[in-house]
C-alpha cells in the first residue's frame, strides 16, 4: 500500500474512534458557546471536579504501524522538541528511538503529560494559533501501537523526516516573517553548577532612532548552554511615553499601565499580533530585563537571552497590552497550607470592550489548574479557557485563532481561579509540609494570569461582533 493511500487508510479508521463519555464526539474541535460540557451546563469551579476519563476501543484488525501512523503523527507533533540539541530529554527522530520509549511514551500521552498542552479538551475554547495537541484519534493511535508491540511497519510508507535550521538558535518565526526588524541582546551573565536560584535585572538600550509599532515579537535564549540553566526573562520597554498610546480615550484612564513587551520561558514562543493592532516602541527605548537561571549541574559563563522585533509598516489604531491578574485569597495573599489543595479567585472588570489575543497561566511547582471565565452583562457565565493539567516547566501561551478570540463587551468581569496542590500526592512537589505563599523562588509560588488584551472603540468593536455573526453591522448614524 502506498503511503498516501496508508494514511487515508488510517484517517478513515481514526473516524471510527468513540469515547465513552456521554454527549462528547469523536473530535476536540470546537468552540464552546454557553458553557457546556457533554451537553451539561457548566459554571465556574464546578469543571474542575469533573473526572474526564475517556477509553476508545480501536478498529479490530487494522496493524497500526510506525511508518504509516506513527511517524507522521510525531513529525508534525513531537520532534521538534524531541530531536538533539532541542529542549526535551531524548530524541524520537527514528522508530528505533521511538521504541526504546514506547512505554514512557504511552503512559505520557495516556496521561496528556505529552504533548505539553494543557487545556481541557472539553471546556472552553479549543481553537489556536500554536496548537500543539494531539487529537483524541491520534492519541488512541500511539496507544494502540504500544499495545501492539510497537510494529515498524513498511519502510515505504514512512514520511520524509522533518527539517530543521541548523545551529541551536533560530527564530520560530523566521519561516513566515524572515529576520527580525530589529535584535536586541540582553544580558550575559554567570551561572554556577549548584546554588540557590539567581536573578539578574539589566536595562539594555535598543538603538532605535524612530517611532515604530511592533508586528511581532519573540524572546530566544541565545544558544543551548543558556536554554538550559535559563527558567524565564520578561522584557519591559523602558521610554518616554505621555500615557497609553493606541488605547481609545474612554477607557485611557482606566488601563493598568502598558503592561510587559514580552516573556520568555520553556514552551512559550512568539506572539504575532493582528494587523490592526501591536506595541509600540519609541524613539531611545531601553529595555529592562529579568532573567532568572536555576542551577543544573552545569557552570555556565555566558548565559543569555536575545529577542527579535518585527515591524508593521504602518501604524495600526489600537495597542495590545500585556495584562497581569493575580487571583488571591479574601485577604489579598497566596496562602497555600501544607497538604492541601488551595483555590484562590479574582476578578477584574473590563472598562472597555475588548479583544483577548492570547492567554498564559504561570504558576510553580505546585501548580494544579487555572480556569477563566467572562460573566456578560446580562448574566451569563462563559468558561474561555480551562487548563486543569499544569505543568510548571513548560509555560505554553495559548494563542486564540482570529476567528475565535473573545470579543468582550464593556463591563464585562473576567474570573480567573488557580489550584495549586501541596499535597503528598502532587509529585512536583518539593515539600507538602511547608505552608507556602507568593515568592520568586521555583520553591515558593506564583497565581498570574496573563493575557494579551486590545481595547478596541465601542464602533469597531460592533464591527468586529457583526462579522463574526455573519451579519451587517448596525449604523447608528441612519
Amino acid at each position: 500500500m502506498t503511503h498516501s493511500k496508508r494514511r487515508s487508510a488510517m484517517r478513515m479508521r481514526n473516524q471510527e474512534y468513540r469515547p465513552t463519555l456521554p454527549g462528547c464526539g469523536p473530535t476536540r474541535r470546537s468552540t464552546l458557546a454557553g458553557g457546556t460540557l457533554g451537553g451539561a451546563a457548566v459554571t465556574g469551579a464546578a469543571v474542575a471536579g469533573a473526572a474526564l476519563l475517556l477509553a476508545f476501543t480501536p478498529v479490530q484488525g487494522q496493524e497500526v504501524t510506525y511508518a504509516a501512523d506513527i511517524a507522521p503523527i510525531f513529525n508534525e507533533k513531537c520532534v521538534e522538541c524531541h530531536r538533539p540539541g532541542s529542549i526535551a530529554p531524548m530524541s524520537l527522530l527514528t522508530y528505533e528511538q521511538a521504541r526504546q520509549y514506547s512505554s514512557r511514551i504511552k503512559f505520557r500521552v495516556e496521561n496528556r503529560i505529552m504533548p505539553p498542552w494543557g487545556l481541557n479538551p472539553h471546556s472552553g475554547i479549543q481553537d489556536y494559533k500554536n496548537d500543539r495537541d494531539l487529537t483524541e484519534a491520534e492519541r488512541q493511535t500511539i496507544v494502540a501501537w504500544v499495545d501492539d508491540g510497537s510494529p515498524s511497519g513498511d519502510v515505504n510508507d514512512t514520511p520524509p523526516a522533518s527539517v530543521f535550521p541548523e545551529g541551536d538558535f533560530f527564530w520560530y518565526l523566521g519561516d513566515d516573517l524572515g529576520e527580525p526588524d530589529l535584535v536586541v541582546e540582553g544580558p550575559t551573565v554567570t551561572r554556577s553548577a549548584a546554588g540557590p536560584d539567581e536573578w539578574n535585572d539589566v536595562t539594555v538600550p535598543t538603538g532605535i532612532t524612530e517611532e515604530r509599532w511592533i508586528r511581532a515579537v519573540e524572546i530566544r535564549p541565545s544558544n543551548e548552554r543558556s536554554r538550559t540553566v535559563i527558567h524565564h526573562a520578561l522584557a519591559s520597554l523602558v521610554q518616554d511615553e505621555s500615557g497609553v498610546t493606541g488605547v481609545p480615550d474612554a477607557v485611557s484612564d482606566q488601563v493598568r499601565g502598558r503592561g510587559l513587551l514580552q516573556n520568555y520561558a520553556a514552551g512559550a514562543g512568539g506572539h504575532v499580533f493582528k494587523p490592526d493592532a501591536g506595541k509600540l516602541i519609541m524613539p531611545g527605548a531601553a529595555i529592562n530585563w529579568e532573567v532568572h537561571t536555576t542551577a543544573k549541574g552545569i557552570d555556565v559563563e555566558d548565559a543569555s537571552i536575545t529577542m527579535g522585533l518585527w515591524f508593521h509598516d504602518s501604524p495600526p489604531k489600537y495597542r495590545t497590552i500585556l495584562t497581569t491578574y493575580t487571583p488571591r485569597n479574601a485577604n489579598g495573599q497566596l496562602d497555600i497550607p501544607p497538604g492541601q489543595i488551595a483555590v484562590h479567585q479574582g476578578t477584574w472588570v473590563m472598562p472597555g470592550p475588548v479583544r483577548l489575543e492570547s492567554f498564559q497561566p504561570h504558576m510553580h511547582m505546585r501548580g494544579k489548574a487555572m480556569m477563566t471565565e467572562a460573566i456578560y452583562r446580562d448574566g451569563r457565565r462563559e468558561v474561555l479557557t480551562f487548563v486543569d493539567n499544569f505543568q510548571w516547566d513548560f509555560q505554553t501561551t495559548y494563542i486564540f485563532e482570529d476567528e475565535v478570540a473573545p470579543l468582550l463587551p464593556e463591563g464585562t468581569v473576567i474570573v480567573v481561579t488557580s489550584w495549586h496542590d501541596n499535597t503528598a500526592e502532587n509529585p512536583n512537589n518539593p515539600d507538602a509540609n511547608q505552608w507556602i505563599g507568593w515568592g520568586a523562588r521555583k520553591v515558593d509560588e506564583m497565581s498570574i494570569a496573563w493575557f494579551n488584551i486590545t481595547y478596541l472603540d465601542q464602533e469597531y468593536f460592533e464591527q468586529l461582533v457583526a462579522e463574526r455573526e455573519g451579519r451587517p453591522a448596525v449604523d447608528d448614524r441612519d
